[in-house]
């Protein structure tokens, strides 16, 4: 038993497996599956309802399609609009298996390519499937008329991205996120308004209602009014993005939260790999202690920037246009030569941070180190000439500018990692079906495909993935048993459901301390990202799970929310996703601690080469880590889902 469990912080259970993915080799799998899934006849999709939770790429896909199906479906977003889901301000790119540059590109080797930039973390079965699909998804948001980039004879352009070496990125500027939301906004509004689709916009989940072991709906909070709601259904999606916000400073929109993940955990929902967060290279660093957010740079800049710090340390505080050439260290060409700064986001965000520990960082000092490197298209200028490179990067040269003051086109960009994505989510199958009967997830709320680091341009992939073409196939499996007996809402379990969130709003109301939520959710952002972010150790997570447990018991004594719960209330709407956050932290902690390994942007600097990369140990950590809530004040319960590459090699990753 590896050190008694980690000294009691947790206990094993059984191991889990996933049962959905056909016994037949993995290129066959999905047309197998599909195949094999139940049909629901229209006649009785009229009879079905569908709870989706979250409209960004995923949850207005996944809501179009079901709602274009028949199904009876319910969306909710907590944002006043689908069309403000955090998904539209994804930048750089949507990946596909199309080979449109002829350059060796294919379904294989985007699933080589994924599997590898997650460091062999992820179940291939997803992944490959995820590769397979990704081809129709160009084709759907081109007839949709999102205005993909176009190369002069009309043709889709496409670019690189890190960690590959082919063309495979469709993009429209710096703003696919965008355009791409645009599209399944467009799609569902349609099914709104042909009243398949019913649109709950500012309303935030707050309880998985579960019935028999099933889930059978939400419990709901009206942001506006305050109104507690109770909405029952066949099943529940959960399409609700990503905890990168635990962080505090993070690439996230600043609503973005794990409550709706979290309270189906609570439920039973196993949440796997949490400790599995992306680090992304290029954002612009952190100016001052006021910032609440950072702001992501698109990672399409590395296909034509160079990446450099000074050789010597003590030309940091040049104007870096009076270092001359031979002084500069473009470091990751000098490390990764076949990949220069192609290299997966992990990787060139670890040797940034090399960079800066070494002495040699740019820009303003923050608590007394230079947090920064340049970004530099002076060399594409020369190339290409500024107008090229105006339109290709235009819009996202004018944003670095205007929070800046700098002009990228005169001086070079400085950036440094931050936070942008989780790999992590609730653990689901073949089917994006949970631990919980009836509750389906999909893209960045579930855990499946992107390993211990996610590739760029594959988020957009996946969510579209998710929501057009598997969940719809997958749903239907589970949704042939019905239709379902109607749950009544005076059953005792919707009942508790629903008492549990208004206990927990009158509780949050009736503290009365002397913080605000905001600074504990800045305190958690401190101790997670110095002791579970891009380097972790044994002492270090040790001390985070401690701090986070003092931190998380001051909230309950001594927070302050103001105002009350009958209207819009911002203070209290936060208090609930800190709370939530205090306690995704501590677990996030357990599970870094027990995986003693380092994988993708997860160092562990126990676990490294002779030469400082990332050292893996496949023999013990081959599996996803699959968390089973304990019960408040209990232990979490690990439930291991060994890993089995059958299509791929499993092997050290190298990009030298």
């Amino acid at each position: 038993m590896t050190d008694q469990l980690i000294d009691g912080l947790y206990r094993e259970g059984e191991p889990i497996a996933d049962t959905k993915a056909p016994d037949v080799p993995v290129p066959e799998m999905w047309t197998r599956r599909k195949f094999d899934a139940a049909l629901v006849n229209p006649a009785n999709r009229r009879k079905l309802d569908v709870i989706i939770v979250g409209t960004g790429l995923a949850g207005a896909s996944a809501g179009a399609t079901l709602g274009e199906a028949g199904y009876n479906v319910k969306s909710f977003c907590y944002q006043d609009s689908p069309r403000r889901a955090h998904s539209i301000a994804a930048q750089g790119g949507i990946n596909a298996a199309k080979n449109y540059k002829d350059d060796g590109d294919s379904v294989y080797r985007l699933f080589y390519d994924t599997e590898k930039g997650g460091d062999y973390r992820s179940r291939e079965t997803n992944t490959y499937r995820l590769a397979e699909v990704s081809a129709g998804i160009i084709d759907q948001c081109v007839a949709q008329g999102v205005p993909f980039a176009r190369e002069y004879g009309g043709l889709l352009d496409n670019r690189s991205f890190g960690g590959v070496q082919v063309s495979r990125t469709f993009y429209a500027r710096g703003q696919t996120g965008q355009q791409l939301l645009i599209g399944a906004y467009q799609a569902l509004e349609r099914q709104i308004a042909a009243g398949t689709v019913q649109m709950f916009a500012r309303h935030e989940m707050l309880e998985l209602v579960v019935v028999d072991g099933r889930a059978r709906g939400i419990i709901a909070r009206d942001l506006v009014s305050g109104e507690i709601e109770t909405h029952m259904a066949d099943a529940v999606v959960l399409a609700s993005g990503g905890y990168g916000n635990v962080f505090y400073l993070s690439t996230n929109a600043m609503g973005s939260n794990v409550t709706a993940a979290w309270r189906a955990h609570r439920k039973g929902a196993y949440f796997a790999n949490p400790c599995y967060t992306q680090i992304h290279p290029t954002c612009i660093p952190q100016s001052g202690e006021h910032q609440s957010k950072l702001t992501l740079m698109s990672e399409s800049l590395r296909n034509d920037g160079r990446i450099w710090v000074p050789k010597n340390a003590e030309d940091c505080d040049k104007d870096p246009r009076q270092i001359p050439p031979e002084d500069r260290d473009y470091y990751l060409e000098r490390i990764y030569p076949a990949f220069g700064n192609l290299v997966p986001r992990d990787i060139a965000s670890r040797q940034a941070k090399n960079m800066c520990d070494e002495g040699r960082g740019v820009g303003p000092e923050v608590d007394g180190v230079r947090r920064g490197v340049y970004l530099d298209f002076a060399a594409a200028i020369e190339r290409m000439g500024e107008e090229a490179v105006r339109a290709k990067y235009g819009n996202l040269f004018e944003m670095y500018e205007q929070i800046t003051g700098d002009n990228p086109y005169q001086v070079p960009m400085r950036i440094y990692p931050a936070v942008h994505y989780t790999m992590g989510g609730l653990w689901v199958d073949y089917d994006l079906e949970a631990s919980i009967p009836g509750l389906f997830v999909a893209g960045e709320a579930n855990f499946s495909d992107h390993g211990a680091n996610r590739l760029g341009a594959s988020a957009l992939m996946q969510g579209l993935a998710d929501g057009y073409f598997v969940l719809p196939n997958t749903i239907r499996a589970y949704l042939a048993k019905g239709p379902f007996e109607k749950v009544a809402e005076d059953h005792p379990d919707v009942q508790d459901a629903r008492r549990s969130v208004s206990d927990r709003v009158e509780r949050f109301l009736s503290v009365g301390g002397t913080r605000s939520v905001d600074s504990y959710h800045k305190e958690l952002g401190k101790i997670m990202w110095e002791k579970c972010g891009m380097e972790r150790t044994d002492a270090g997570l040790r001390e985070a799970i401690e701090q986070v447990r003092a931190l998380r018991q001051d909230f309950w004594d001594n927070v302050r929310v103001l105002g009350t719960a009958d209207g819009l209330n911002q203070s209290l709407e936060k208090a609930g996703r800190v709370a939530d956050f205090l306690e995704m932290g501590e677990l996030m902690c357990i599970d870094a601690l027990h995986r003693r390994e380092s994988c993708g942007g997860h160092f562990r600097a126990e676990s490294q080469t002779e030469d400082g990369e990332a050292l893996r140990h496949d023999d013990e950590f081959a599996y996803v880590a699959a968390w089973e809530w304990g019960g408040d004040g209990g232990t979490p319960v690990l439930h291991k889902e060994d890993l089995t590459f059958k299509a791929i090699e499993l092997k050290q990753r190298s990009y030298k």
